[in-house]
């Protein structure tokens, strides 16, 4: 009974933020409102270091499977137990391959860079996106996630990668789905980042580290970006 009424809870606290969402992609798949709204975002991007969103004219935005996909990442990023100012998460990972080819150009006296992968937003076998780089279905074991993972070493060549559990702990812990930044000092949430993709905010990243090296120089400095 308890368990029921805690889910009940969850899902009214949630519904209204769902709904709109929901209606927002059922606004985009009218391609007028689409390219108006994506050329709105792109006039508000501050910074080069943004990555764009982008949705291209063929992908299908309000779909059972994309309904899903918005709801599991409301639910985590209501559930995380990553906070600003309280401690880190201290989540299970498996080391993919350790990179150290060169180090990360502009913090590496400040900041170690983490990759941490998790559950694919956009696999073959769920909410599909044509605009995605690679084609992956959903992992259905470790060893699945692993191989999906060695594509992140073309992206990141210079970071170290990590991939989160089958249990998904990592993306649970710090409401990670479909992506976001954190860094993290002294196993405590010092930056987070707000969900994205819209929410990817490569230069607010930069400016809190810019400030960082202004102020103090310490080599235990983390990054996560899951």
């Amino acid at each position: 009974m308890a368990r029921a009424l805690k889910c009940a809870a969850l899902c009214l606290m949630l519904l209204p933020r769902f709904l709109l969402a929901a209606v927002m992609l059922w606004l985009l798949d009218f391609l007028c409102i689409r390219r108006k709204v994506l050329l709105k975002m792109g006039e508000r991007q501050d910074s080069p270091d943004d990555p764009p969103v982008c949705v291209s004219d063929s992908n299908k935005m309000f779909t059972w499977e994309s309904l899903r996909a918005v709801w599991h990442g409301q639910k985590l990023d209501f559930l995380k137990s990553a906070h600003l100012g309280e401690a880190a998460p201290n989540t299970e990972v498996v080391l993919v391959q350790e990179r150290r080819q060169r180090v990360v150009r502009q913090y590496a006296d400040i900041a170690d860079f983490l990759v941490v992968y998790i559950e694919e937003a956009h696999p073959t076998d769920g909410w599909v996106s044509s605009d995605a780089p690679y084609q992956i279905p959903k992992h259905r074991c470790l060893e699945d996630r692993l191989r999906a993972a060695q594509l992140m070493f073309t992206e990141v060549p210079e970071s170290n990668v990590v991939v989160d559990n089958m249990d998904n702990s990592s993306n649970a812990a710090y409401g990670a789905y479909f992506e976001r930044l954190y860094i993290v000092m002294d196993e405590r949430v010092v930056y987070q980042g707000e969900r994205g993709p819209e929410g990817y905010r490569i230069s607010e990243l930069r400016n809190w580290l810019e400030q960082y090296r202004k102020e103090v120089v310490d080599p235990q400095t983390a990054v996560l970006c899951v």
